[in-house]
């Protein structure tokens, strides 16, 4: 009896939260997020303002619902890696798949993407998934959560999607980032011009001398 009224009441949270995701996106979008209060939003959802914020800290948090869906598939990416895959390529493959496609059929992407302050709110709430990743990664590298190998690429992995989503191509870009990140800087075609530049500068018979 108590699992089938735990259930009940879970099911009742997603879908008090999923009315005010979906009626939050509707009138941001067509009003503006500027211009509509939580209390509007609240009525909206059919749901006291208190109750809005017992699901939701803040307004613009209204608008994303996965937070916690989205840090537990980055740790799977790399805590379910296939056998003898590196963790590297475990999270290029997950970053690939999951944030470089650019949806603009869907209305909470074009919301977040149109909206200065929520393009800003989750930026911020996807780089406050790094400890939980670099948890995830010292596991998989015997390293400690705070070695700068396991920070760096924890970091590096979270602002990667930020750099491919702005490009005209954000699967080649995420999976060139990546490249670079395991290559290093030698490998890549502008540090092979700028050798080359280097080379032509002392070939010309020391003109600075």
């Amino acid at each position: 009896m108590a699992e089938t009224t735990t259930g009940r009441r879970e099911r009742k949270k997603a879908r008090t939260r999923q009315a005010l995701t979906d009626a939050a996106v509707r009138l941001f979008t067509e009003r503006g997020f500027d211009q509509v209060g939580v209390r509007e939003v609240a009525e909206a959802a059919d749901v006291s303002l208190s109750t809005l914020f017992k699901h939701f800290p803040s307004k613009e948090a209204l608008v994303f619902d996965l937070d916690t869906d989205m840090e537990g598939a980055l740790v799977a990416a790399v805590r379910d890696r296939a056998p003898g895959q590196p963790v590297l390529h475990a999270l290029r493959d997950h970053m690939v798949r999951t944030r470089t496609v650019v949806r603009n059929d869907d209305p909470t992407f074009v919301l977040v993407e149109s909206t200065p302050a929520l393009r800003d709110y989750a930026r911020g709430m996807w780089s406050r998934h790094e400890k939980a990743l670099a948890v995830a990664l010292a596991d998989a590298t015997g390293l400690t959560p705070d070695a700068p190998a396991v920070t760096g690429l924890a970091r590096f992995a979270l602002e990667a999607p930020g750099i491919a989503r702005a490009s005209e191509d954000p699967a080649r870009t995420m999976r060139d980032l990546f490249a670079l990140l395991e290559n290093g800087w030698a490998t890549t075609p502008l540090a092979r011009q700028e050798d080359l530049s280097g080379q032509g500068g002392d070939g010309g018979g020391g003109r600075d001398r």
